[in-house]
Formats: C-alpha cells, structure tokens, sequence
C-alpha cells in the first residue's frame, strides 16, 4: 500500500492514531490484543513510521469536547467539569459549540475528526433524540471506527460509549420526596417527549402516579421548551384549571423558575400554595426566592466519568459500553406540605 500513513493503520485496526503511535514508541498502555492487532497490520503492510508519526503522542493530548449550547447552565456546568477532569489527567480539551445548530454539529464533529483528537466527547443535541437520527448516526459511525467517541445521550446502531445520569432515578427521588409531604395533585411541565431525558421522566412520571395509586390527569402534563417563558406559560395553563395541582415537577431549573414567577403573579405564595422542583442545580436554583429543591446531575462525578471514558477507550483500555451516573436531590425552601 503505497502511502501508508498512521491514520491508514489505525482504520484498519479500528483504533485511534494515539494508540497506533504508542504502539510504534513501544508504550505500555496498549492492551495487548490491541498491540497484537496493531503490529499484525504494521507488519503485513511492511510499514515504516516517519518521525511526524512516531512523534504523534509526544505532544499535546486533546479530547474534542461538543457541547449543545454553552450558554445554557447546565451544559457550561458539565463542560468545566470534563476541562477539570481532563487537565487533571494531562490532557486538553477542544471545545465546540453547537449552538444547537444542526449544521455546526455535523461541522464540529468532522473538523474533530480531521485534526484527530484522541477521542470525541459530545453532549447534548442529536444524541438526546428519543428516536435516532439514522444520517447523523452513519456520520458518528464512520468516525467512531478510528476515533473512540463517547456521547451523554444515545446512538442506536453506532458502536460508541454511553455516560448518561439516571434520569428515571432522578423523577422517582422527587416524586417521591413530593408524596412523603402529602402531595397527590402533581404536575409535569417544561420539555418534549420528543427528547431521550425527557422522555424519560415523562415515563416514570406515570409508572409513580400508578403506584402510589394517584390518578394520571393529562391537564397535569404540559410539553414546552426549557426555558423560563416555557415554565411561566406551562403555569397560567395549570392555574385556569378547577383543579389546578399543589405542586409542580419542571423539566429543569429554568422552567421551574418561570413557574414560580407565574404562580407569585397571580397571588400564589411558594411553597405554602404551590411546591416547585426542578432539574440540574444550577446557579439559578439558589438565586431564586425561595431557593429551588432540585436534582443535581453529580457534575464532578459525571464529568469525571465521561473523560476516564474518553481516555480508557482512546489507551486501548475497555471501559463499560453504557455507564449511569447516579443524581444528588438537594432540598431547599420551594416545597412544603399542602394546606388543607
């Protein structure tokens, strides 16, 4: 094969160029079936490494980080936590905002591809699709068979690792807390069914109503956005109901926000009127009055998680296929028992 480059090697073995190089600088941290596999092709191509090549891993390590849209809190909180846990581990990351923006995410995700980060990282956007978006999982196949790419969400057919929080752990923690008070009219607002967490959610949502043996009221199910406007119009829907809910679970702490504003406007004291949860613990949960009882996603843990991941499947290491990170209920001052 005329031409031969590192990158050709690593195809064929079906790993990432790093390991290809730690293969050729005689590394340690090669599985051994993986360096076997590697100097079979090495061999059978009778390949020479140039320097360029045998020096690809004595530089600067990066991980391509693809985040849907900084801005949200959520994703920022994530996104340093997998910088911190990267750093630590001497690597860098390569940040890449998909403004939620379905063509800068085909964009990201190939120019990560070309400049051959050691493994891909992406959170949020496509991954979070109930049902698989088959043209975007060819993409991340193709690239996934030299570069090891990991994702918070789901790619169904795609050989990929999946760190994901427990999101049916997270409404039952809640829902639960919001029983143990006295609760039985509760609601779900905020969020598309459409989206794997959501969904999610919406589904031990109705597995809880049965269980604790409470009616399931489709008026106390509203889709929407995830943002405050979502949250305060989800709310003037319930109050205009005869029997409006004594508590609201929000699809995240934006939402819950809106819903608060909502209920304060028409008179309605929070948490003596109305108990309000969210999602995600961040920032905003405790500037809100009262300070919001939410879910926190373990940041430090799930960032840690994705990285090791990263990194484990980039070395040549065989990290789980599907990890779930457990969430962390915070109780503050937006839920009380309701009033008779």
């Amino acid at each position: 094969m005329n031409g031969l480059t590192i990158y050709d090697i690593a195809t064929e073995a079906g790993v990432s160029p790093a390991t290809v190089s730690r293969v050729l600088n005689k590394k340690k941290c090669v599985s051994d079936k993986k360096r076997h596999d590697i100097e079979k092709i090495i061999n059978k191509h009778n390949y020479k490494p140039n320097a360029a090549a045998q020096s690809l891993n004595s530089g600067t390590r990066v991980i391509g980080l693809m985040v849907a849209d900084i801005r949200n809190p959520y994703y920022g909180s994530l996104a340093i936590e997998c910088e911190i846990a990267a750093n630590e581990r001497g690597y860098t990351v390569l940040l890449c905002n998909m403004l939620s923006d379905p063509a800068l995410e085909e964009s990201h995700l190939e120019k990560l591809y070309a400049q051959r980060a050691e493994a891909i990282i992406q959170i949020g956007r496509r991954p979070d699709f109930l049902v698989t978006d088959p043209s975007y999982a060819e993409h991340v196949k193709r690239i996934s068979k030299v570069i090891p790419y990991i994702t918070s969400g789901k790619l169904d057919g795609v050989d990929c690792f999946c760190v994901r929080v427990d999101q049916q752990k997270a409404m039952k923690i809640v829902f639960d807390y919001l029983v143990s008070l006295g609760h039985s009219k509760i609601a779900l607002i905020g969020g598309r069914k459409t989206v794997l967490p959501t969904y999610e959610k919406w589904n031990m949502y109705v597995s809880l109503l049965k269980k604790h043996k409470i009616n399931y009221r489709k008026e106390y199910f509203l889709e929407g956005n995830y943002d405050n406007d979502a949250g305060y119009a989800c709310m003037e829907r319930l109050l205009k109901l005869k029997d409006p809910p004594r508590a609201v679970i929000a699809a995240n702490d934006d939402c819950a926000l809106g819903a608060i504003l909502a209920a304060q406007d028409h008179g309605l004291s929070v948490p003596k009127d109305l108990s309000v949860i969210g999602f995600d613990n961040t920032r905003l949960s405790t500037l809100i009055r009262p300070s919001l009882t939410t879910v926190d996603y373990n940041y430090s843990r799930y960032g840690k998680a994705l990285v090791d991941t990263a990194i484990q499947a980039a070395t040549g290491g065989s990290p789980p296929r599907e990890m779930f990170i457990d969430p962390i209920f915070v109780v503050r001052d937006s839920c009380g028992a309701p009033e008779v």
